[in-house]
């Protein structure tokens, strides 16, 4: 970069013009509603306002999961929340997420209502209320729980900092998909010596800590994020790999990756979910063929 071209940060920043890439249009460095508009409420106990996006899946995963086991309370209205379209920045949306950000959850049972969001506070509430998915004993709870935070901590550097370069910036720049690829592959290398020991991340069990983790790093080395597996040799992390593929056959999980989708085949499209049969009915292929 010559010095005509390159960047001297001023002295105060200020937001004169769109920052480029796939979501100018959308960001903005302020919070707070941008329109009114109420969101709309289903009969379930659970409300979810979401999109298919990897921190979606985590949600959709963890409710198909509940209801397997046969926790009715566990039954959920879907509704689809196009982040491109700023949707998540309705006045509806905000008073349920502050931080305008899917997925957001609105328990209603029994006449109360509890807002949750961030995708790990709506797993590990999940999982308190219906005694699922969590150890009890203390050390095994424990364990899981940092495995929790150690994704919702990590993450943002494999989807805002690896996966926005290589993927979503206006401009391939080396130095910071470089950089974002370098703790990218650090991460799937933890992941995969924890998992050399473990069946699962936590302990032997399936629990939240693999659900969170699951549709980020799982979905990367089935070759499902960004189109980046042979950039990243993600075949190369054998446990991880072994892992994914493992919960990628869990009934729930192929539900789970439908429901709010929008992108790809339309018979795997689940735009809402209101009802268990809505995956044989209502998927795109179905609606888009009967209009």
């Amino acid at each position: 970069m010559d010095k005509e071209t390159k960047y001297i940060p001023p002295e105060v920043w200020e937001w004169d013009k769109p920052s480029g890439g796939a979501f100018e249009s959308i960001n903005k460095p302020t919070a707070g509603s941008a329109y009114e508009q109420k969101l709309p409420r289903g009969k379930h106990p659970l409300q979810l306002y979401s999109q298919g996006t990897p921190n979606g899946v985590k949600i959709t995963l963890m409710l198909e999961e509940l209801l397997a086991l046969g926790h009715k309370g566990a039954e959920y209205d879907a509704w689809l929340c196009r982040i491109n379209k700023g949707e998540q920045f309705s006045s509806g949306f905000v008073e349920i997420n502050p931080n305008s950000k899917i997925p957001a959850l609105l328990d209603q049972s029994n006449g109360k209502e509890q807002r949750v969001f961030e995708s790990g506070a709506i797993l590990l509430y999940l999982a308190e209320k219906f005694s699922e998915f969590l150890p009890t004993e203390l050390n095994k709870r424990t364990e899981c729980l940092s495995w929790l935070f150690w994704q919702m901590g990590s993450t943002p550097y494999l989807g805002g900092g690896f996966g926005h370069f290589y993927s979503y910036a206006p401009e391939k720049f080396q130095y910071p998909i470089d950089r974002y690829a370098m703790e990218t592959k650090r991460q799937l290398d933890v992941l995969d010596q924890r998992l050399s020991q473990a069946e699962f991340l936590a302990c032997d069990k399936f629990t939240i800590a693999d659900i969170a983790s699951w549709p980020w790093y799982g979905q990367l080395v089935l070759g499902r994020l960004y189109s980046a597996g042979n950039f990243l040799d993600v075949t190369s992390y054998k446990n991880v790999v072994a892992w994914a593929e493992k919960i990628d056959r869990r009934p729930t999980a192929s539900k789970a990756r439908m429901v709010n989708r929008i992108v790809g085949n339309p018979k795997f499209q689940l735009h809402e979910r209101h009802d268990a049969s809505d995956f044989e009915l209502k998927t795109q292929d179905k609606l888009n063929g009967s209009e």
